[in-house]
């Protein structure tokens, strides 16, 4: 059984400690993730599919994304 999150799940809680009243869109790739509380939340209120990430723990964590392009395209 592993016991530590993988480092981008540990940058990103880290970042979110910074940001903790904030949805936090974690930039990886082409895409915008949100993870735990925050997948949870932008999946009800966004409407788009939340589903589950190794994170380094025995289970998935909660996560959801945007794609970077459809964000562009929208400008």
């Amino acid at each position: 059984m592993t016991t530590a999150y993988t480092p981008m799940v540990q940058q990103y809680l880290e970042v979110k400690r910074q940001h903790e009243d904030e949805l936090l869109f974690f930039r990886l790739g082409d895409f915008y993730e949100m993870f735990f509380e925050d997948a949870l939340t932008a999946s009800r209120e966004l409407n788009i599919t939340l589903t589950g990430r190794a994170g380094g723990m025995e289970e998935k964590i909660p996560m959801c994304l945007i794609i970077l392009s459809i964000i562009i395209l929208q400008n």
